[in-house]
């Protein structure tokens, strides 16, 4: 299901303005010292984390579930019809023949550009349940930021070569109120020259094409 690992990686980056987190992160007193203190933190691992994260993509699921159901109801309907077109047409008349021809065209028609709708509908749907997600998590970070120093904080996804820093998932998850699991990059120490995390693109469960109908005359 496409937007089942769109929970995991790509399309979350692709709805929200990555730059939020794939940028630096100043800290709220704007303050510049002689040594500056780095932070870096996966903002994917933090909301992956967040129980509002596992509503959203239960409700999304549920909504491509049902598009994609509708849409397959769509397209056996259409089938049935020119099914019937086929096995009536030697008996029909012209006139009604072509009356026919239209309605199909018309039916097919209609379903040419679903999937892309469907596309966009879940699209909406996952922008307005992740926005105040990914906001309630900036504004932890930036809070974490200025109670404990940090100059900076970078986003680790989004950085290959940087100054040492410290890995502030856990000081973030602990004042969202949340438990990080066993194998977070929270429990591997010092984040100093932090690996740039590369997720696996997100797999798209196809919707079938329908099929233009053939009539015959």
């Amino acid at each position: 299901m496409y937007l089942c690992d769109l929970k995991k990686q790509r399309i979350m980056k692709k709805f929200f303005s990555i730059g939020l987190f794939a940028i630096v992160l100043m800290a709220a007193s704007n303050q510049v010292t002689a040594q500056s203190k780095y932070g870096y933190i996966s903002t994917q691992e933090l909301i992956n984390s967040m129980p509002e994260y596992a509503k959203a993509d239960t409700t999304v699921r549920q909504l491509q579930e049902a598009l994609v159901q509708n849409l397959k109801d769509k397209e056996a309907s259409l089938q049935a019809s020119i099914d019937k077109f086929y096995k009536d047409s030697a008996t029909l008349p012209s006139a009604v023949k072509e009356v026919k021809r239209t309605e199909l065209q018309k039916m097919y028609q209609g379903l040419a550009g679903e999937e892309q709708r469907i596309q966009q509908q879940l699209t909406e749907r996952q922008q307005g349940l992740m926005g105040p997600i990914y906001k309630k998590a900036l504004d932890a970070i930036q809070v974490v930021a200025k109670e404990n120093g940090y100059s900076y904080i970078f986003e680790r996804e989004s950085i290959l070569v940087a100054p040492p820093g410290d890995n502030v998932l856990s000081l973030v998850a602990k004042k969202l109120n949340i438990k990080l699991p066993a194998n977070a990059s929270s429990n591997t120490g010092s984040a100093t020259n932090p690996d740039a995390i590369n997720p696996a693109p997100a797999t798209k469960e196809p919707v079938k094409e329908p099929v233009k109908p053939k009539t015959k005359n």
